[in-house]
Formats: C-alpha cells, structure tokens, sequence
C-alpha cells in the first residue's frame, strides 16, 4: 500500500494513488508527486519564478495564457502553501502584485522535477 503522499490529499485521492500504485508497481514513484505543483497553471507559476527573481500578476497571466482569476486562485494555493510570496503595491494609482519563489517553492519544485524525471526513466526503461 502507498503511503500517503503530502497533508494536501484528501482521504480519497489517497485511496486512488495507493489502487493505481497496486496495478502498476514498477512505477512507484510516480505517487510520490506533489498535487500543488502538478497542476498546470501551479507548475507553469512555479517554473516561471523558478528563473526569474520575481514576475507580476500581468507578465504571468499572459506568460501562462491563462485569466486573472484562474491565476489568482493558483496563485493563492501556492502562497498558502508557503511556496510563493505575494507582494503588493502601487505604481502611481495602478496596482502592481509580484511574485517570488519562497526556498520551500524551490525545493518542492526540485523534487517535484526529479520525481518526474524518475517517472519518465521508469517508463522508457521498463526493465531499470
């Protein structure tokens, strides 16, 4: 049985990472990847900032392609999480928010990569 991945699942996808584990065990790190990051938007925010210092609210929703409140429900995920920080100000009378990569972003972001990576040797290399 897998073990449960990070406080952020529920009892549910818990149950469903440890069925998927079962049919296919020479992949087990494959439940290992973290549900923050893995969503699209929460990667592509996480990725961006993970290469530049820090990138406003307009640069990564265009960046991303996506709309504002998609970007900022995935951005509030992320700074809940303790993996970016929101910075808020003025330029003039328009209101500029920025973002930056906090260390444990960082470091989510680098586990999160080399669980892919391992995921990805894993299935070209079904024999090790």
């Amino acid at each position: 049985m897998a073990k449960p991945l990070l406080q952020h699942q529920s009892h549910r996808e818990q149950k469903v990472v440890a069925r998927r584990a079962s049919r296919h065990p020479a992949v087990p790190d494959a439940v290992q990847l973290d549900p923050l990051v893995h969503e699209r938007v929460r990667l592509g925010i996480a990725s961006a900032l993970a290469v530049n210092e820090s990138l406003s609210f307009s640069h990564l929703r265009k960046l991303l392609n996506t709309t504002d409140g998609n970007l900022s429900v995935h951005a509030r995920k992320l700074e809940e999480a303790g993996y970016v920080t929101c910075t808020k100000s003025f330029d003039g009378r328009i209101p500029r928010t920025e973002y930056r990569l906090t260390a444990s972003g960082r470091h989510a972001l680098e586990r999160y990569l080399n669980e892919m990576e391992a995921l990805i040797h894993a299935a070209r290399n079904p024999r090790g």
